[in-house]
């Protein structure tokens, strides 16, 4: 298992307590993508460095760190630029000691790469590679360690900066196969779904980890992969349940997250038509999760942002075994949790409580909608 180093930088606008509930989220993308964290650093700034988003005194102090305890991986929370990302393994790396070399890797980094782990079927293959190759080709350089003797300037164009621009070429090839490989799947998967006009359907959607996957297999009995890891599932899930005589799609999506990297929304557009189509959605929200509000604001920024916002919701507190300070189901619905969140309905998943009138509230929906 690698070992890792997380960076958070804390903003004038923001808390030290709001930072270290990122980096717990980052240490979970971390153990996720398999890598153990050991220390975590936090540097309050005006704005970041341009060089290395860090100041130098705190570059100085992680790489006096990661050579004392032979570190494989800086994280950052943040969105590095292709020169800050160089910049900082150029630092990091100088004077290796037994030739052990630290990677820096950014959040978008390291959502990619577990997004490439967790990758299934030929369609999220397809989106996951192309997201990559997108995030990948401005920071090619960097990935060329054998070209750090090459020396630069006029009459010195060496062999290894033809390999570099050959390689260039072959991605920005392969990035275009994969965009006409995603057009032509978008058009098998707009066909399947004209075949379902008469049937109401209904989208599950949430922030990662939040037991959509464990609802959906509690719905319609379905073998879905479910696990206590983020972005346990990327493939669109799709099962047919009839209750009381109607006919539903249920649909199982990706997972949102806070700072969701743009090449995997963007890839992500043909999957996500599953939500942009349905005709109800059901927000299912971990009510146990410290920071469920936020979770709530980044789902419904995302929804808006892939033209499904003004969709008619409800918004599916669940988890609520895990509430420590136990409240009836009758206390819970009347708070100002669920009146602020109305139409909302409390469940557990996993324990199966409440799902009848989960179930219940769906049919009326779906009832209501076949009446229109």
């Amino acid at each position: 298992m690698e070992r890792a180093v997380l960076v958070g930088v804390m903003l004038p606008n923001q808390r030290k307590e709001q930072i270290q509930e990122y980096l717990d989220e980052l240490a979970f993308l971390a153990d996720t993508a398999g890598a153990q964290t050991q220390i975590r650093f936090i540097q309050s700034l005006l704005h970041p460095d341009p060089r290395t988003f860090i100041n130098k005194g705190k570059a100085e102090e992680i790489k006096n760190y990661v050579r004392e305890h032979k570190i494989d991986l800086v994280i950052f929370d943040d969105t590095l630029s292709p020169s800050q990302t160089r910049n900082l393994e150029s630092l990091f790396n100088t004077q290796e000691i037994d030739d052990h070399k630290c990677k820096v890797l950014d959040r978008n980094g390291l959502i990619l790469d577990i997004f490439a782990k967790r990758a299934k079927t030929a369609q999220a293959k397809t989106q996951v590679e192309l997201a990559q190759l997108q995030y990948l080709l401005p920071r090619l350089t960097g990935m060329w360690t054998h070209l750090q003797k090459q020396k630069g300037g006029i009459g010195m164009k060496g062999p290894g900066e033809k390999e570099l621009e050959t390689d260039r070429r072959l991605i920005r090839t392969r990035i275009s196969k994969l965009k006409d490989e995603l057009k032509h799947i978008d058009r098998q998967n707009i066909t399947r779904r004209r075949h379902r006009t008469a049937i109401t359907r209904i989208a599950l959607v949430g922030y990662t980890n939040a037991g959509k996957s464990t609802l959906m297999n509690v719905l319609t009995k379905a073998n879905v992969f479910a696990e206590n890891k983020l972005f346990a599932t990327l493939d669109t899930t799709v099962r047919k349940v009839v209750w009381e005589q109607i006919p539903f799609l249920i649909s199982d999506t990706v997972g949102f997250i806070r700072k969701l990297p743009h090449q995997l929304v963007e890839c992500f557009k043909s999957t996500l038509d599953e939500v942009r189509e349905a005709d109800m959605l059901l927000h299912v929200i971990d009510i146990s999760h410290p920071q469920y509000q936020e979770h709530i604001r980044v789902v419904q920024q995302t929804l808006a942002e892939i033209g499904a916002g003004n969709k008619y919701t409800l918004q599916v507190f669940n988890k609520i075994d895990v509430i420590q300070n136990e409240m009836t189901l009758t206390h819970l619905q009347e708070s100002y949790i669920g009146k602020e969140n109305s139409p909302s309905v409390f469940i557990s998943a996993h324990e199966k409580i409440n799902i009848d009138l989960l179930r219940q509230k769906i049919i009326t929906f779906g009832r209501n909608l076949r009446q229109t």
